[in-house]
């Protein structure tokens, strides 16, 4: 089966609300939701959205593996997962800030509020409810992931633009600030 092509950033269906998905169970949507899976374990992601492969369809895979856990107590690892229909509730006012990247943004990152607890219920392949209350980076990805759904991509959440950069620019500051900082500390014995 052949991967999907990912739409990037000013792709008119990234701005699009995508429309609700009719029968759960029809043998077509499955097919899509396998080669979305297949398209995002060769991008390395941890969620997809439809309209991301072009695809105008209230639909997301995501995961949560253990290594992605924050250290929020709440935060729980999720085995892939495909949600038909998501609707997500906030769960209070708090807000928590995190960074994010999106496979339709390749390189970019920037630091993103989002609530810190949500409930969200959707529908799964099999046509049941699935229905959680989820924190820490599983809430993170979830609200991510449906966000395409409505036509927005995460700097659109963002409060200060001066945080999105290129993940290798970034890194490359890091680097040299941690090696100025070494540098510091030798010189100071």
């Amino acid at each position: 089966m052949a991967s999907l092509q990912i739409v990037r950033a000013g792709h008119p269906i990234l701005r699009q609300v995508a429309q609700p998905v009719g029968d759960p169970t029809d043998p077509e949507l499955h097919r899509l939701v396998e080669t979305m899976i297949e398209t995002m374990d060769e991008a390395g992601g941890v969620g997809l959205a439809a309209p991301q492969v072009g695809v105008p369809l209230r639909l997301v895979i995501l995961m949560v593996p253990e290594t992605r856990l924050s250290d929020d107590p709440e935060d729980t690892a999720l085995p892939l997962t495909a949600l038909i229909n998501p609707v997500i509730t906030p769960l209070g006012d708090a807000l928590v800030e995190g960074w994010e990247g999106c496979l339709s943004l390749p390189g970019l990152r920037g630091l993103v509020p989002r609530a810190e607890r949500i409930h969200y219920r959707a529908l799964g392949l099999d046509g049941r409810v699935i229905e959680r209350i989820a924190s820490g980076f599983h809430a993170r990805v979830v609200q991510h992931e449906c966000d395409h759904l409505d036509g927005r991509l995460y700097p659109s959440r963002m409060t200060d633009l001066g945080t999105l950069g290129f993940v290798d620019e970034m890194a490359r500051a890091a680097a040299e600030a941690n090696q100025a900082d070494a540098e510091e500390a030798v010189d100071g014995d």
